[in-house]
């Protein structure tokens, strides 16, 4: 029976909403053990605000966690003053607390899979945690080659690089990050999705891949040479792709995965087509996180209307994945 670790997320947010409505349907809560890292007491106040009750055991160990409910860990004892709907530092540190929590127990093999609620990224950092985001920090404490994957049923969007601003996007793309990326990607098409001879598009970094040279040299000198690179290793990579074009013309279904340059290149048409929906996996670690495609929903919060739909298939990815893992091996 999987240990199943959940982050609270950012308590003014959504999060354990999502959580609730997740883990209060019985396709999902059986045959399984899931964890909260967060406080019983900020949880039952949350429950308060949203005057819905929704039961769940409280623990100080994992070992005390009971299958087929919710589980509730006693990461912190002191009391937590949550106003939903409001950006909070106070509530950032404990975001951060559950999240740091989660992934030492992940790294320990105390829990199977991780699956983590939206955080506010401004009210997370502090001197001792400065990263941009969960995957940041992932990528630092588990081994591989980590990167973001995005992804539904039918479509797999992975990043050559993700929390970067625009204008260091440009120097960031080299040859060997494309191949490692890519390589990467192919691995976790093999392994986690069980697609035995994955077809990988490669977006173009620039307008129309560069027209030649007219607007931009990187997809001639850098990512073109990179796909011949992967050719050679046995890796199906087709490309550059010019990005404009690749998801209106619907060519995104011809392929196991697409590898875009850049956060908005990928991310953008993905939550077009499949906002609510999808799932943010952090593909190429030696252990399984998943997430959420959607951030805190603050303007929603405490009113008892989020959608639980993209946290449910989060759950439900890492799970797929991890007995894809076990059967591998």
């Amino acid at each position: 029976m999987k240990k199943i670790g959940l982050t609270a997320g950012d308590l003014n947010g959504i999060g354990l909403e999502i959580i609730f409505k997740t883990f209060n349907k019985s396709n999902v809560l059986s045959n399984t053990i899931p964890i909260v890292f967060a406080n019983s007491q900020v949880v039952l106040a949350y429950q308060e605000q949203l005057k819905k009750t929704y039961f769940f055991n409280k623990i100080v160990a994992i070992a005390e966690a009971k299958p087929n409910m919710l589980n509730v860990l006693q990461v912190w004892e002191e009391n937590t003053p949550i106003t939903l709907g409001t950006p909070s530092k106070i509530t950032g540190k404990y975001a951060v607390q559950s999240f740091v929590s989660a992934v030492a127990a992940l790294k320990n093999n105390e829990i199977d899979v991780l699956v983590t609620a939206p955080i506010d990224k401004k009210t997370i950092q502090t001197t001792t945690f400065h990263f941009p985001g969960h995957t940041d920090y992932l990528l630092q404490e588990l081994k591989g080659t980590g990167m973001m994957l995005l992804m539904t049923d039918t479509l797999r969007v992975g990043l050559v690089t993700d929390h970067l601003p625009i204008s260091q996007v440009a120097q960031a793309i080299s040859k060997k990050r494309i191949i490692a990326k890519a390589t990467a990607l192919n691995n976790c098409l093999k392994q986690d999705f069980n697609i035995k001879k994955p077809q990988i598009a490669i977006l173009g970094l620039n307008p129309h891949c560069g027209d030649g040279g007219v607007i931009g040299s990187e997809d001639d000198t850098i990512v073109k040479p990179a796909i011949a690179q992967l050719q050679v290793n046995g890796i199906d990579a087709i490309g550059p792709l010019p990005a404009d074009s690749f998801f209106g013309s619907n060519n995104y279904k011809k392929y196991d995965a697409i590898l875009a340059m850049y956060h908005d290149q990928g991310l953008t048409p993905f939550k077009t087509l499949s906002f609510g929906q999808g799932v943010n996996y952090t593909a190429g670690l030696n252990k399984i996180r998943t997430s959420p495609d959607h951030g805190t929903a603050y303007d929603i919060a405490g009113k008892g209307i989020a959608n639980e739909a993209s946290f449910e298939a989060a759950v439900k990815a890492a799970i797929f994945i991890y007995k894809n893992r076990m059967k591998n091996d």
